[in-house]
């Protein structure tokens, strides 16, 4: 079958640790949101080619695009994507070209389901060609930042806030279609769970992205400390840095926050669902603990929960679940088992 292993293998190759939460999803939401979650994998890829130039990647990233939303008939072509020197991996490389097979089973799916789907495809890769025109062109030894906060929470919200209405959608239609829950505050709750699980990618990745000139923490706020953009490519500056940098890790933590409430606000019978948006916010909590110790511009020093961590959050969550006390306290916990000032 044109599919096989297109949902199952290669996905556990491309998804890397999210992995575990599509995995337990319910049946019925399963296939659409892994099937989305890979079709935004391949536009990363795209978008993340380095060895590819930037407007060969934009042109791509349009055309798959149309194709995604059915506007286009025609695959798009990405053999130059396949080269050993495109920068992409096996795995991606695969991706790409199972990619009609993707688009295939996209089709299969319900009418709802489908126009869920590219629906926020479009807005992730609206976010992807953005930033790909913003940081694509940035010079060998430069950095360039966002100008302002709102540049940044709506970055946050294209990449990845999104998600959280179109996994709310189809969950809500799906899996719980009928308890009496407040929909206006689940979608925002939901959005504000993405955006704080993408923050904590941006703060983690903070050194690493500098070395690639890109800055994600405006200018605007920047400035306020006396910093400039290429600054930050100094470790020494990280004592600058702080109040900026705690700022948005304050605003992390208070996303991830309303996706702790998110979590807890789906039906307690709904176990699957539950523990697939327990993980990621768990291990973004936590995470937020060790970004607190730093430090934060050291490109050496990579920010991380080791596997005994994890694999202790997975464990914890699982066996709380009949508990509704113990259940609930599970978000102060992980807070406040890592809750140190930054130095």
């Amino acid at each position: 079958m044109p599919a096989e292993g297109l949902l199952t293998d290669l996905l556990r190759e491309v998804s890397r640790s999210f992995y575990l939460t599509l995995w337990v999803l319910p049946a019925a939401v399963r296939t659409p949101i892994s099937l989305a979650y890979l079709l935004a994998r391949a536009t990363d890829t795209v978008a993340d080619a380095s060895g590819v130039p930037v407007e060969a990647r934009l042109d791509a990233l349009e055309s798959l695009g149309n194709w995604i939303r059915g506007d286009a008939v025609k695959r798009p072509d990405f053999s130059r994507f396949l080269g050993s020197d495109a920068g992409i991996t096996e795995a991606e490389g695969r991706l790409l070209s199972r990619l009609s097979s993707a688009v295939q089973l996209l089709e299969l799916c319900d009418a709802f389901e489908q126009e869920r789907i590219r629906e926020v495809l479009a807005v992730i890769v609206s976010g992807q060609v953005l930033d790909l025109r913003r940081f694509g062109t940035v010079e060998p030894g430069t950095v360039r930042a966002l100008a302002t906060a709102a540049d940044l929470d709506d970055y946050t919200y294209r990449v990845a806030g999104c998600v959280g209405e179109f996994w709310t959608r189809l969950c809500r239609k799906s899996v719980f279609p009928e308890p009496r829950l407040d929909d206006a505050k689940l979608l925002e709750d939901g959005v504000r769970f993405g955006k704080g699980l993408q923050l904590v990618n941006i703060l983690r990745d903070l050194p690493r992205d500098l070395q690639a000139g890109r800055c994600y923490l405006p200018v605007s706020e920047l400035s306020e400390v006396g910093l400039e953009p290429r600054d930050l490519l100094q470790p020494a500056r990280s004592g600058a840095l702080s109040p900026v940098y705690r700022r948005w890790l304050d605003l992390a933590e208070s996303h991830l926050e309303s996706g702790w409430r998110y979590t807890t606000s789906v039906p307690r019978s709904c176990v699957r669902v539950r523990l697939a948006c327990a993980w990621p916010v768990l291990i973004g909590i936590r995470t937020t603990g060790l970004l607190r110790e730093g430090p934060v511009l050291e490109p050496r020093h990579r920010i991380k929960l080791d596997r005994s961590a994890v694999r202790g959050i997975l464990w914890s969550s699982v066996w709380r679940l009949p508990f509704r006390g113990l259940w609930e306290s599970q978000f102060k916990g992980q807070r406040r088992t890592l809750r140190v000032q930054m130095p």
